[in-house]
């Protein structure tokens, strides 16, 4: 009782000193720079809090005939509304689209005083939106047949599923990264159902902690691998390094057997992992780590290299230490990668495809999009938006380009906020909106 009293003074002090760093929203950091993005970030100094700046959107939805703004030369209209909480999607060979619904795992529990001020404030940006009832954890197959941009067939293709998030189909195989496993499931072209109980291909690391819960999926290009992005189980470890056993890593699966090994380690919260058409190297956007300042640490896309080990937890973009993560390791340190692109600070990238198709303006083809999902952290919001950044040789060219914005209205409340990333069988771009519960279509104007 001695401690849940404490714990309970701490968090009423934390929600006094959270209000008070709400009132000040916009007055201690602004805008990043654009050195703060890019191949070559400049990073400022770091800064430690015991409660972290929080700004939090309040979810409002969005209302009859609203829709994001699209760019110049781009139209977006609703393919599916009042859906419960999509997080990405996926399309199938014969056009139909896979939107994976879902919801967080439950009962994490809580390690530090302050993870329930931060955790209570993350769930003011998470809640709400107008959703299509309770049910979620499931696969709805969206079917446009004729072709006007609205899914007139909607169907529950998979359901009793564990916050699902990632799907890779090769041949007749469709794959679903539940958030503690691995599943196959057999599939013909123009099903709307799968009745059939799946088999487990692998277990993935779950519960009882499962702090980055969603799992991003790929085939190789070949079809005989699948990767998929493990994150981790804390900010930096506050949860013990055990808890970060085989996480904040993406994982290569054989995808006849199962077995699997670590493929690149040292990546907080790797999602959006898709393969760079020119090179078919496997790409993917991170997560970095929080309470450093508003403007540290950016998150970034980069190209994942076998073997290879980005920072997390010991540093990060390259060698830059965290000073908070004992023990340290200087081995670690030297060997960390500099990520190939930083995204700016807390934007919260969870999506992300290239694009190869001809619908869009030529401007759009080969680069990739990326979907921010939007900061909670810092007192001037940053991401909230779907961003598109030109490719050159395989690689990074130019600064990123809004493509999708309008996620948060005049008084900075949140629509919608935007996931995963995909694009449809007419070379659309497809965004999964995961509290205004819509999946949006951008094509040509």
């Amino acid at each position: 009782m001695k401690f849940l009293s404490q714990r309970y003074r701490i968090f009423t002090a934390g929600l006094f000193a959270s209000a008070g760093l709400l009132a000040l929203a916009g007055c201690s950091d602004s805008e990043p720079e654009p050195t703060e993005i890019g191949p070559s970030p400049k990073l400022p100094a770091q800064a430690e809090y015991f409660v972290p700046p929080m700004n939090v959107a309040k979810v409002v939805g969005w209302k009859d005939g609203e829709t994001p703004k699209a760019a110049a030369g781009l139209k977006v209209q609703a393919l599916a509304t009042g859906l419960s909480h999509p997080r990405s999607v996926y399309t199938l060979p014969n056009g139909d689209i896979l939107a994976v619904e879902s919801t967080a795992p439950k009962g994490e529990p809580i390690t530090r005083p302050k993870d329930l001020i931060v955790g209570w404030v993350q769930s003011l940006a998470t809640g709400g939106g107008g959703g299509g009832g309770e049910a979620s954890n499931r696969i709805t197959l969206l079917r446009d047949a004729d072709g006007d941009g609205v899914a007139e067939t909607r169907e529950v293709f998979l359901d009793h599923l564990s916050s699902p998030f990632g799907v890779a189909l090769v041949g007749g195989d469709l794959y679903v990264a539940n958030t503690d496993a691995i599943v196959r499931y057999p599939y013909r072209e123009g099903d709307t159902k799968i009745s059939d109980p799946g088999t487990v291909l692998t277990e993935l690391p779950g519960g009882p902690i499962d702090h980055h819960w969603t799992k991003s999926l790929v085939a190789s290009d070949d079809g005989s691998l699948l990767y998929v992005g493990v994150g981790s189980n804390s900010n930096i470890t506050e949860n013990g390094i055990e808890a970060e056993k085989n996480r904040a890593a993406i994982w290569e699966v054989d995808r006849q057997s199962g077995r699997h090994r670590i493929f690149a380690a040292g990546l907080r919260n790797p999602n959006g992992l898709s393969l760079e058409p020119r090179t078919k190297a496997l790409w993917t956007v991170v997560n970095e780590r929080d309470e450093l300042g508003p403007n540290l640490v950016p998150d970034y896309m980069t190209s994942v290299k076998d073997g290879g080990f980005y920072g997390w937890p010991y540093s990060y973009y390259g060698q830059n230490v965290d000073p908070r993560v004992m023990p340290q390791r200087p081995d670690l340190v030297a060997k960390a990668i500099v990520p190939d692109y930083a995204l700016s600070s807390h934007v919260a990238p969870l999506g992300m495809t290239f694009y190869t198709a001809d619908n869009l303006p030529e401007a759009y083809r080969g680069g990739a999009f990326v979907g921010e999902h939007g900061s909670w952290n810092r007192h001037a919001f940053n991401g909230y938006k779907v961003v598109f950044v030109p490719f050159k040789d395989g690689k990074p060219d130019g600064l990123p380009q809004d493509v999708l914005t309008g996620f948060l209205n005049e008084q900075d409340q949140a629509r919608g906020r935007p996931v995963g990333v995909g694009v449809d069988g007419k070379g659309a771009l497809l965004v999964a909106d995961d509290v205004g519960n819509t999946i949006w279509r951008v094509t040509a104007q």
